[in-house]
This record gives C-alpha cells, structure tokens and sequence, in this order.
C-alpha cells in the first residue's frame, strides 16, 4: 500500500521496512500494520487535535507532570507554543504508560519505541495469527467471561499500584489473544493520586468491564471488586499480591448505593448499545 505520510520519516530511517495495511483509524490516531526488522508489528501515528478537543480533555491531564516548567507555564497560558506542548504530552503519555505498565507484569502491547510521533508496538494476534479481535466484538460462554473478568480485574489493580487509572476502560480497549485479554489505548491515562475524578474514572472502569462481562455471567453485576479495590488504595494497603473478593460494605451514609448500582447498568445499556450498533454497521456493510 502506499506509504502514510506519518510512517514516512520511519522508512526512510529505517525503523520500519513496509506499511502492510491500515487496522484501525479512530479520533486520536491511526494504527497500520507493518513490518520491521523480519517481525510484523503495528504503528500507531498520533493525529493532531483541535483546541475544542483540549478542553474535552482537561478532566484527564489533571495531575499529570509536565517535564519542564517552561511548557508548564506555556501549558497554563494556554499560549501557542503551549498547545503545543500539551498535545505533545498528551501523545507522550501513552508511550511512558506502556512502558511502566508492561515493566509491572501487566498485560498490554509491548513498546518497541516513539519515533517521529509514532508509536511501534506488539501487534496482538489471535490464535490463527490475525489481528486480535476486541472483547465487545466476541461471544462468550459464562465460565470465559468470569475468567475474562478476574484477569482484567487484576491487570486494573497492577495499573493502580503503580498510580495510574485507564481512563476509558470498556470492551472495546481490550483484544482478546491466545492467552486471554490484553489492554490497549492508553492517552488517556489518570494519575491515581492527582486527579480529583480519579475515583469515579477507576469505579466507571470498572463497571464497565462488568457490564460487559456480566451479560454472559449476570452473578458479576453483584461484585464491588472497584470500590474494594479504591478504598484499599486510599489506605495504603492495596498491593500486587493483595487478593481482592469483589465484596465491599459500603458506607451507606456517603454512598449512594442506588446510584452505583444505576452507573453499573448505564454501562451495561451502553455496552448493548455499542455491540448493537456495530453489528448493524456490519450488516450494512455486508
């Protein structure tokens, strides 16, 4: 295929040898599978947003570190050169967040370097060698989906001991490979400890992981494996090896449990939505 202009500057340097086709194209980036050094992998080419895009996502940057204090000041002005500096942060992120993450055992695509804005990675195949397909895209029986969703549960505790949330954690952020699920898409990334939302992104999901989950295993809309796992984070005593139950009694004075219990079914309805939306859009394009 012809070579993307954002890939260019990496044949020319070497670091990949062929474009073998587009995988997927979103908002925030395009992911096109290539080959590089006699292994097939995926490059991830970052596009750059409008300011409207900026302010949509000021509820995520919130605490996170900016490398200078000049691009700080910039950042804060929200100057030029500071829109700057925040989209490259904001690219930046993903790739210091699959570092960490894959360094602490958990399971996402392996890094192999950022160049020119691009981010080569792992690509994530299924058993026959093609590319994975995401969780929401696939039909589970009960004891699958309950083991999905103890793997998943972990890899989000491993994320937070090492103080990071997902962000927009659902079905459809997680491929399903050979050995089970595997996380994607990280730009969106929360401090744990310096976001005021971080609670509520970390229990969003994970209730919608459950959501997901639970409509092959309906027992999971009974767990309470996020609130569990927050209040021993908040503690300090929340740890790798810590083994989470999925029970949790909540103070019933500053929680309302209605509520909780109407966000974990938002998300299973929104689930359905999307799972039905994308099989419609297959059926027309068929």
């Amino acid at each position: 295929m012809r070579t993307p202009q954002g890939l260019q500057a990496l044949i020319d340097d070497g670091v990949i040898d062929e474009v073998l086709r587009p995988l997927k194209s979103g908002k925030e980036a395009a992911v096109y599978v290539v080959r590089s050094g006699g292994e097939v992998r995926c490059a991830k080419v970052y596009k750059d947003m409008a300011q409207r895009s900026f302010q949509q996502r000021v509820q995520y940057q919130e605490g996170r570190k900016v490398r200078g204090s000049r691009e700080a000041r910039a950042i804060g002005k929200a100057t030029k050169y500071g829109r700057k500096q925040q989209e490259t942060a904001w690219k930046n992120t993903e790739v210091d967040a699959l570092y960490q993450l894959r360094a602490a055992g958990v399971r996402v695509p392996e890094p192999f370097g950022y160049f020119h804005g691009v981010l080569v990675m792992e690509l994530v195949t299924d058993d026959q060698g093609f590319s994975a397909p995401r969780l929401g895209e696939v039909e589970l029986e009960a004891d699958q989906a309950r083991e999905y969703h103890k793997v998943l549960v972990r890899q989000v505790q491993l994320m937070l001991c090492c103080g990071l949330i997902h962000g927009d954690l659902s079905a459809y952020n997680v491929l399903v490979g050979p050995d089970g699920p595997v996380v994607i898409d990280f730009p969106q990334v929360v401090s744990a400890g310096g976001n005021n939302a971080a609670r509520t992104m970390l229990l969003r999901d994970v209730n919608n992981l459950t959501a997901s989950l639970g409509r092959f295993a309906p027992e999971l809309l009974d767990t309470w494996f996020g609130e569990e796992m927050w209040a021993l984070f908040e503690a300090g005593e929340l740890h790798p090896d810590t083994v989470l139950t999925g029970e949790f009694t909540p103070d019933e004075s500053s929680i309302d449990l209605d509520s909780v219990r109407h966000a974990i079914n938002d998300a299973r309805e929104e689930a359905l939505i999307r799972q039905q939306g994308r099989e419609a859009a297959a059926e027309d394009d068929a």
